[in-house]
């Protein structure tokens, strides 16, 4: 029978091998901070891109991990309303989409207050604004109560279920929440990059709700991680990380809640992904040097608004051909003015004609 870390007798104490840890906490800390003064020395204009661009992909990906694929433009624009940004062609987003971001950007903007149980309540509130995950009734803004079954994370069909892990009983939770949230408010004597990793695992083994434990844990680290930057601003995204080794990481979390209360290999798992997260945004930061180098080139050239707005589409990573009708529909305008638009655009080099013709003729921004 497996025995999970919360039956161990020494739970909550985790204990990890500080020296070696060292050479990969070091580097993690070393990014970090040369990307914060990479990213804070950047204009006004292009901060706020590459803090939208970041948070955009961390609520895309955060609800990838569990399955979820959000619309990006609603993301995008509730992300852009909520932090009082001017963006072109904001989209309506539905409640789902409101609420990650709600979630997100309270966990990171105000990562200097408490985390409380209410705040948790609200979180998760915010995630099921229906009350239901899929076609599911499930208790929100509380914690479970394990009427029907424990709470298990299973895999494999129907008879042939594979557990990978066992939470403890909901009976427990009162003061497995009281333990962890004393801890996560109090504690200041742990490295705050082990503390992010620290608190992502234990608030996802203590799984205190029906659904969403494993965004709001990597709420919870990202809060951290704020904390240990001291600012709210973002400039990668841990959560799109874990999803590009979303095995990696599912592989991790089993073999840790199924071992002892040394978490070595978690924390430098963690710290590893970190690192590569970290790394990873230089590919934001090259997408929105970019981006302020285009519109920098063409300070002179009379554009109207729908021009615009579609030339950020394309430059933020338009799907697929510019067409027409594509022009019309982003624009809300007829085909013969987006005909217009692109023309003046192509006359003046910013745009350029594919090589097909008739109906599906298409076109591209040229490369300066």
């Amino acid at each position: 029978m497996t025995t999970y870390i919360h039956e161990l007798p020494d739970w909550p104490q985790f204990h990890w091998d500080s020296k070696g840890l060292t050479a990969v906490l070091t580097t993690a800390r070393h990014k970090q901070g040369r990307l914060i003064g990479q990213m804070e020395a950047l204009g006004f204009g292009a901060k706020e891109e590459a803090i939208l661009r970041t948070l955009t992909q961390d609520v895309l990906k955060t609800s990838e991990i569990e399955g979820e694929h959000l619309d990006p433009d609603q993301v995008r624009s509730s992300l852009a309303s909520r932090l009082g940004m001017h963006i072109g062609g904001l989209k309506p987003a539905d409640r789902h989409v409101d609420g990650v971001v709600e979630m997100m950007l309270d966990a990171t903007q105000r990562y200097d207050q408490p985390l409380s149980e209410e705040r948790l309540f609200g979180w998760h509130a915010a995630l099921f604004p229906t009350g239901r995950s899929g076609m599911s009734r499930i208790t929100v803004g509380g914690w479970r109560d394990d009427r029907t079954a424990p709470m298990q994370v299973v895999s494999g069909p129907v008879g042939r279920e594979r557990v990978h892990f066992e939470a403890p009983a909901a009976a427990r939770l009162p003061e497995e929440v009281r333990r962890f949230l004393e801890w996560f408010n109090g504690d200041t004597g742990t490295e705050p990059l082990l503390k992010a990793a620290q608190a992502h695992l234990w608030f996802v083994t203590v799984h205190p709700f029906d659904d969403g434990n494993g965004r709001i844990a990597r709420a919870v680290a990202d809060m951290a991680l704020a904390r240990s930057e001291e600012t709210p601003h973002r400039f990668y995204s841990m959560s799109a990380q874990i999803r590009d080794e979303r095995d990696a990481y599912y592989n991790i979390l089993e073999r840790t809640q199924q071992g002892t209360m040394n978490i070595t290999p978690w924390m430098q798992w963690f710290l590893v992904c970190l690192t590569r997260a970290i790394e990873g945004a230089n590919i934001t930061l090259a997408g929105v040097m970019s981006k302020a180098r285009f519109w920098e080139r063409l300070r002179d050239v009379s554009l109207n608004e729908r021009q615009r707005l579609v030339l950020n589409r394309l430059l933020d990573g338009f799907e697929g051909k510019l067409t027409t009708s594509k022009w019309a529909a982003l624009a809300k305008c007829s085909q013969d003015t987006a005909l217009r638009d692109i023309l003046q655009l192509v006359e003046r080099g910013v745009l350029r004609r594919e090589s097909a013709g008739g109906r599906s003729t298409s076109y591209s921004l040229v490369a300066y």
